[in-house]
């Protein structure tokens, strides 16, 4: 347990404003290519390249609103290395943090569509240039210019030993630079088991101000002891406990509710037609985020992110459909309507 004050509740950072200069927010981790196929692979067909990451996903969603992002990561001295780094640079990322590896290749991955809602995603990234990150690469791009927020996944840590101190030595760092520390959990079981990764986000969880995750994720935070699955606001409140400022739970189509020592506050997603859910947590990551940047309290805060996640859910792609900022309110706009 850190000697840092809990937050009033609401204003889980009150050292975000007036600090001109700052960038607004640090990710770091592996993007890589994506391919996307028309029906089955094992059938042909056409094949969209695209790139795709969790933290990168968030990075261009953030830019999208008009936010100072920088991403850091590793990917290979190849054409699908230059293709990441030029994706991340278009969409107005910051990637002066980035490494080529020539040792290792850029990681790669592919998906194909099933079912109506059923995708396949097929993962190539064990040995790669994104997997090989290391503590010197990150604290040296997180230092060159302090953030006002660190964000960071439970996918970094799961990629390999020198990714998961990559990540663990970033976090005393950031609390020492006085950066805002936001956790997505994002649990990959096709990365590490939940045993393991509870392991290592136990020891994180005294560190993070704002923490996020869906409602089976939420257990791999609880401290060891908490027994079986408490209701969803005693797990939160175990973990306000620890000092964390707010709980945000993700709950899909059913929206997203979070949790201050104010209370819970709850609010439904957005109807909209759904084309592709991929992407979709990501995407309400940086809505949730932006406001925060913003000083928006917790309800629009929680406003945004599901507006945000709400334009993934019904665009293609895993962050192709992020909103900019003068688009976040074409989701009240009446069916039919054409913007000219």
């Amino acid at each position: 347990m850190t000697g840092r004050p809990t937050p009033e509740a609401g204003a889980v950072r009150p050292r975000l404003p007036g600090q001109p200069g700052r960038p607004d927010v640090f990710t770091f981790g592996e993007t890589m290519v994506a391919l996307r196929g028309s029906g089955p692979l094992k059938l042909g067909g056409t094949l969209q390249v695209s790139v795709a990451g969790a933290e990168s996903n968030v990075a261009i969603g953030l830019a999208r609103l008009g936010h100072e992002v920088r991403w850091a990561g590793a990917v290979g001295a190849d054409e699908a290395g230059q293709l990441v780094l030029r994706t991340l640079r278009a969409e107005g990322v910051d990637v002066c943090g980035a490494a080529t590896d020539p040792e290792a290749p850029t990681g790669l991955l592919w998906s194909e569509p099933r079912l109506p809602d059923v995708t396949r995603v097929h993962y190539y990234r064990a040995g790669s240039a994104g997997s090989r990150l290391t503590a010197d690469l990150i604290r040296g791009a997180f230092s060159a210019d302090p953030p006002r927020v660190l964000h960071l996944t439970g996918i970094t840590p799961s990629l390999s030993p020198t990714a998961r101190r990559a990540a663990g030595q970033i976090l005393p760092l950031a609390r020492e630079c006085g950066s805002l520390v936001c956790l997505d959990v994002n649990f990959r079981a096709r990365l590490w088991t939940a045993a393991e990764a509870a392991a290592v986000l136990r020891t994180w969880v005294p560190f993070v101000d704002v923490l996020i995750a869906s409602e089976d994720e939420l257990p791999l935070c609880l401290p060891e002891g908490a027994g079986a699955r408490p209701p969803l606001a005693a797990q939160a409140g175990l973990l306000l406990d620890l000092g964390v400022g707010e709980v945000v739970v993700k709950l899909g189509a059913a929206g997203a509710t979070g949790f201050t020592r104010g209370g819970p506050l709850h609010r439904p997603a957005p109807s909209v037609r759904a084309v592709d859910a991929v992407g979709a947590g990501d995407a309400f990551v940086a809505g949730y985020l932006s406001a925060l940047l913003d000083g928006e309290e917790p309800a629009g805060r929680l406003a945004r992110g599901v507006t945000t996640g709400a334009f993934a859910v019904a665009s293609a792609g895993d962050w192709e459909g992020a909103p900019t900022r003068a688009e976040l309110g074409m989701l009240d706009a009446p069916p039919g309507t054409v913007v000219r």
